[in-house]
């Protein structure tokens, strides 16, 4: 394939790169249509704003001062509403998860076959095993500061999008921080 820069020395990376950018701007697109723009979104991040300072203010009070048996019961009632109000926002996001993952398979399918068995990098390090082996995936020879187009487009994708949502002000709220896949334990159940 030739592209304006083809004679570029590092015109792959650019592409990558570019190819990236672009694909975490449509799935953000993609994600402000299902998901941002809606009431039902706005409503619970408001709530989980708001349970987020109540409980932080709540938390710095009773530090203060000689906790009552009813004020942790309190503490207790917006700890399980931010709880539930996070993993209602998470499930409300899992909505566009599925078409944000089509559009990312199908982007990754057209880069694996333009740059298949292609050197599209060097590291400026030797990675580690397991490192090596994502970064090194489907190119022949034994530099292992070679990169392909799998590994630079995994840490692209990463970085630009969750960048990319902060910028555009789509980053999880506050109070949402512990409400992924693995939430921090409760320490009152111990």
């Amino acid at each position: 394939m030739a592209y304006p820069f083809a004679d570029f020395k590092y015109s792959d990376s650019l592409v990558v790169v570019g190819i990236s950018f672009c694909t975490a701007i449509i799935c953000e697109a993609i994600s402000w249509v299902l998901i941002y723009r809606t009431n039902s979104y706005n409503n619970l991040r408001s709530s989980i704003d708001k349970a987020s300072k109540k409980l932080e203010t709540m938390k710095t009070d009773s530090n203060k001062i000689y906790i009552k048996k009813s004020k942790t019961k309190k503490i207790d009632r917006v700890e399980t509403s931010l709880k539930e109000s996070s993993r209602d926002l998470s499930l409300f996001k899992f909505k566009s998860g599925g078409v944000v993952a089509m559009v990312l398979f199908v982007v990754f399918g057209l880069l694996n076959s333009l740059f298949e068995g292609k050197v599209v990098a060097k590291l400026p390090f030797t990675p580690f095993g397991l490192v090596m082996k994502m970064s090194h995936r489907g190119l022949q020879g034994t530099d292992p500061t070679d990169c392909s187009m799998a590994f630079l487009y995994f840490l692209c994708s990463i970085s630009i999008r969750t960048n990319l949502q902060k910028f555009l002000g789509f980053a999880p709220p506050r109070g949402a921080a512990g409400a992924g896949l693995f939430p921090m334990p409760d320490p009152k159940t111990n």
